[in-house]
């Protein structure tokens, strides 16, 4: 399996990852990175596929210790190269996780790294909402929750504000392209406005975005 198809990818990360949380969180991130993708002229499938299973080991490694050659990220991109994915694909993968050590220096890389938190962050911010869809996600509300520390407290604010500072794109404009691609994708993510039957007293605004 030199690249796996979208459709083996996703059988791959739905075989390692029972929490549904986490298996959106990857089509989360898938979204964002095939929408980069096509803004840049890349391969969509490819990077789609990145994005998918970024996170395809945590749920078996979760790396409480950050170890940088063991468990998340590292068994997985281990398991994905006996397969013989590709460098590229795998170094994205490990660069997603600051403790790896691995330099971002692919457009692939950066860009995975910039989606990730931020996905989470959006996620956190539609749930809060009554609707909780995002459609009713807007930036500015999304500034304000990036300040506000208490909120969706496993998310990186610094991984998210260097990941826009990487791939050398304003802040505001990098919530604002990763919000529309999560939107597109809002009914495979449970985000368009199904949910609002929840009581508000259940809402989670801390989702689970991943092991970095």
């Amino acid at each position: 399996m030199p690249n796996p198809t979208r459709a083996e990818a996703l059988f791959l990360m739905e075989s390692w990852t029972a929490s549904d949380s986490l298996r959106k969180h990857m089509l989360a991130v898938e979204a964002a990175v095939r929408a980069y993708a096509v803004r840049f002229g890349e391969d969509e499938e490819r990077w789609g596929i990145t994005g998918l299973l970024h996170d395809f080991d945590y749920e078996r490694f979760p790396n409480a210790e950050q170890a940088a050659d063991a468990e998340h990220p590292a068994e997985g991109v281990r398991y994905l190269r006996s397969l013989g994915v590709d460098d590229d694909v795998c170094r994205a993968i490990l660069g997603h996780a600051q403790y790896t050590g691995e330099p971002r220096t692919t457009l692939l890389a950066k860009t995975l790294f910039a989606c990730d938190e931020l996905t989470g962050l959006l996620t956190a911010c539609a749930l809060v909402k009554p609707s909780r869809s995002l459609a009713d996600v807007e930036v500015p509300g999304v500034r304000k929750k990036l300040k506000d520390k208490a909120f969706a407290r496993g998310v990186s604010r610094d991984d998210i504000v260097s990941g826009a500072a990487e791939l050398g794109i304003a802040l505001d404009e990098h919530i604002a392209f990763v919000l529309s691609a999560m939107r597109d994708q809002s009914a495979a993510l449970g985000l368009d406005g199904r949910l609002a039957v929840v009581s508000a007293g259940t809402h989670d605004s801390t989702p689970l975005t991943g092991g970095a």
